[in-house]
């Protein structure tokens, strides 16, 4: 019997106002067509730090909206990550999101004694959908995709979420209604595909 597809979708724009909002709502009424339970956490709409004040030698407190985007993420066996691609990297927000909650004891364990660590969130599956203002070759080609990696191998891979796939829409400034309108058409096929 097949596993029934849970998906949590993480909006890490901060502005509600955004092209990446679009494509959010876009991907969930793509996924839901085929009945896959879906949830959303957007980050912007979170009350937290972003800033972890003490590394890994304190603990801080998790506040109850980290409290609740922990348990989606650990409800879901998928995670969509949509992202703005800023000076080559995620948006502040998402980076304090990640370094808040991402923690050792919750996405992975260093071992004693040990370079090695436990990969927490193994099992999971995740897809990166980041918008651009210059085409995919060049960010990928001139800057080494520098948000991929950090997210995708030095976050998700690093936690044990695999397969990390990942699609680029760019470039998204200046483009036409025409082009977002086909775009959007992209990311529904995508959510319908992923679900």
């Amino acid at each position: 019997m097949e596993t029934k597809k849970k998906i949590v979708v993480i909006n890490c724009h901060p502005n509600a106002d955004s092209f990446c909002d679009s494509i959010a709502k876009t991907y969930i009424d793509g996924a839901t067509a085929k009945n896959t339970e879906i949830k959303e956490i957007c980050i912007r709409e979170l009350q937290f730090n972003p800033n972890l004040n003490f590394g890994y030698q304190k603990r801080t407190e998790l506040e109850p909206d980290l409290l609740e985007a922990w348990k989606k993420i650990k409800w879901a066996n998928h995670l969509v990550w949509v992202h703005p691609v800023w000076w080559g990297g995620l948006p502040a927000i998402a980076k304090g999101f990640i370094d808040r909650l991402f923690l050792p004891g919750m996405a992975f364990q260093y071992k004693e004694n040990s370079v090695w660590w436990d990969k927490l969130l193994a099992g999971k599956t995740a897809h990166i959908i980041c918008t651009l203002d210059q085409p995919s070759w060049y960010y990928k080609l001139m800057y080494a995709k520098p948000s991929v990696n950090q997210l995708k191998k030095s976050t998700l891979e690093f936690c044990g979420v695999k397969p990390v796939k990942v699609s680029y829409f760019g470039p998204i400034r200046n483009s036409s209604l025409e082009k977002r309108k086909i775009l959007l058409q992209k990311i529904e096929k995508l959510g319908i595909q992923n679900a």
